[in-house]
């Protein structure tokens, strides 16, 4: 008799995570109206040097307000000489999670994870240097904290030389191709979401609804966001439709009729322990 497995934990909900700077503190209200189910408030490449006290008292006070979403802090890299400051500023604030940018594989969650207390998370940016494409697979087991596996096409081509990280037709080349599905398997290896990069013309809400949707084709559950206009979109590419609740439904509840069957038919169709698989995600999701 083959088992039927048991549903998969819930994931935290991370569909859309809006960067806002965290120095404009205008933008943080604006943004905490939005259906975003995350906000990244920034410290890192949205604020010069030079604002970066005021940004992080900024985002202090922001974080001391009521919260609709969860509130990420993108910090500066661990070896910025800026992270310290940027924990002392926050931590007491109590952000739901810290982003991490420029991670290099388990080493620099661990080193990070040691440094918060409570139940901070941590998100990490796991493609944007050299090293870290050699570490995609080691962020398993490190940590509790750890909610996801994101990346990003910008830092890591300045860091090879390379001109461009896309084609001209906005297709990104072979090596950001690899950092993409390293970052896919990497997240599902340590058992946490993949979440997709940003889209960057954010005028183009048409092509943003098709690059969310291969991305949740390709096992990404959720996208970063640069601008409000872009969250509803990626909300609705990464929530399961009624018809898909509705099959994925009629999945579980076949099997549960017949919790022998090692495959069954529905719909013309064999279906067997992966399909209950993924209909159990989809219903976490949804």
């Amino acid at each position: 008799m083959m088992p039927v497995p048991t549903p998969p934990p819930a994931p935290v909900r991370l569909r859309s995570l809006l960067f806002v700077p965290g120095d404009r503190p205008d933008r943080m209200a604006k943004a905490a109206m939005l259906d975003a189910d995350a906000l990244i408030l920034d410290l890192e490449d949205a604020v010069a040097l030079s604002a970066k006290p005021a940004a992080r008292a900024a985002i202090a006070a922001f974080l001391a307000e009521p919260r609709r979403q969860l509130l990420f802090v993108r910090v500066n890299p661990l070896d910025s000489g800026l992270i310290d400051d940027d924990l002392a500023a926050i931590l007491p604030a109590a952000p739901d999670g810290i982003m991490l940018p420029k991670a290099e594989g388990g080493a620099s969650l661990a080193t990070l994870a040691a440094r918060l207390t409570g139940d901070t998370l941590i998100l990490p940016i796991a493609t944007e240097t050299p090293a870290a494409i050699f570490g995609m697979g080691s962020y398993g087991g490190v940590s509790e904290r750890l909610c996801g596996l994101t990346w990003g096409a910008e830092d890591l081509p300045a860091a090879i030389g390379a001109s461009t990280s896309r084609e001209a037709d906005g297709s990104y080349t072979a090596p950001y191709q690899l950092a993409r599905s390293l970052t896919l398997f990497g997240a599902h290896a340590a058992g946490v979401p993949a979440i997709e990069t940003v889209y960057p013309d954010f005028r183009d809400l048409d092509g943003l609804a098709a690059y969310a949707a291969r991305g949740r084709r390709d096992g990404f559950t959720g996208m970063m966001a640069i601008h409000p206009a872009q969250v509803a979109v990626i909300n609705a590419a990464f929530s399961p439709s009624d018809a898909e609740i509705a099959h994925a439904r009629a999945i579980i509840d076949l099997f549960a009729a017949n919790p022998g069957a090692g495959a069954l038919s529905l719909d013309g169709k064999m279906i067997d322990a992966p399909h209950l698989k993924a209909a159990q995600a989809l219903m976490a999701r949804a």
